[in-house]
C-alpha cells in the first residue's frame, strides 16, 4: 500500500509549535471575569461555596495581614510564597515593603477570587497571581524557575484538609524554604491546632491576633519534622 502523503505548511506548524510553548508556559486555565462586588461579599461566597477549602468569610484585617509579615528581613526577601491569598490583604503589605527586585508568587484557587487578585495587583510587576491548587505549588515554582523562596505564607485551613494534602503542602514548603526562612500559617481559631503544627515542626510560635473578624493569629513555623502521623 502507498504511505499518504503527507503535505507540510509551515504558517501551521508554526501555529502549532506557539501552541505547544503557551500550554507549557500557562499551564492553568485563567481566572474568570473581574469579579464584581466588595471584597467582604467576595470571601463570604467563597467560603458559603467550598466550604472547608476557604479558611475564613471575611477578609483578614490589617492588623493580621501585618501581623504575618511581621519580622520578614525585606533587605535579604528575594521571594515569597502566599497561598490560599483571598482578596488579597496581605498580597497589598507585602507589596509595600517589598523591593523592587523581590518575587510575589500568589496562588489561589479560585477563580473569582483569583480574577479579583489580577485587577488588584495589575500594576504590581514584582506580584504574579497564579490560578492553581496550592498542593502542586512545587511544581508551579519549578515550571517558573523558582527553586528556593524565603518564606511561605498560607492561609489555608490547613487543619480541614486531608491528611496527604496537608502533608503535601508541609513537605513542599519545609523543601522549598531557604535555611533561614519559615512557614507562616493564619488561623481564627487561636491556639486550638498548636499541637498539630507542633507535630510537623520543630519551633512553632503563635501570634495573636485580637482585632480580626473573627479573631486569630498567625503561626510562625520553624525546623521541619517531617509528615505528621494522620489523625483521626
Amino acid at each position: 500500500m502507498t504511505p499518504p502523503t503527507v503535505t507540510h505548511h509551515p504558517a501551521s506548524d508554526t501555529v502549532r509549535s506557539v501552541q505547544v510553548v503557551e500550554a507549557k508556559t500557562n499551564p492553568h486555565p485563567p481566572a474568570g471575569r473581574t469579579p464584581k462586588g466588595p471584597d467582604w461579599w467576595l470571601m463570604m461566597r467563597a467560603f458559603l461555596t467550598q466550604g472547608k477549602r476557604i479558611a475564613s468569610f471575611a477578609p483578614s484585617s490589617r492588623f493580621m495581614a501585618r501581623k504575618i509579615i511581621d519580622g520578614i528581613d525585606w533587605n535579604k526577601t528575594r521571594t515569597i510564597v502566599e497561598l490560599g491569598a483571598g482578596t488579597g490583604p496581605i498580597t497589598a503589605e507585602m507589596v509595600k515593603r517589598a523591593k523592587p527586585d523581590a518575587k510575589l508568587v500568589v496562588i489561589e484557587l479560585d477563580p473569582v477570587l483569583c480574577g479579583r487578585l489580577r485587577e488588584r495587583f495589575r500594576e504590581a510587576r514584582n506580584v504574579e497571581v497564579i490560578l492553581g491548587d496550592a498542593t502542586k505549588f512545587g511544581e508551579l515554582l519549578a515550571e517558573r524557575g523558582i527553586p528556593k523562596v524565603d518564606h511561605v505564607l498560607s492561609g489555608l485551613p490547613l487543619p480541614s484538609f486531608p491528611g496527604p494534602a496537608r502533608d503535601a503542602i508541609l513537605e513542599t514548603s519545609a523543601r522549598t524554604i531557604a535555611d533561614d526562612g519559615t512557614f507562616r500559617q493564619l488561623t481564627v481559631m487561636p491556639l486550638v491546632y498548636y499541637k498539630m503544627y507542633r507535630r510537623y515542626f520543630e519551633d512553632v510560635r503563635f501570634r495573636f491576633v485580637p482585632i480580626n473578624l473573627p479573631p486569630g493569629g498567625v503561626y510562625v513555623c520553624r525546623g521541619y519534622r517531617g509528615a505528621a502521623v494522620p489523625t483521626k
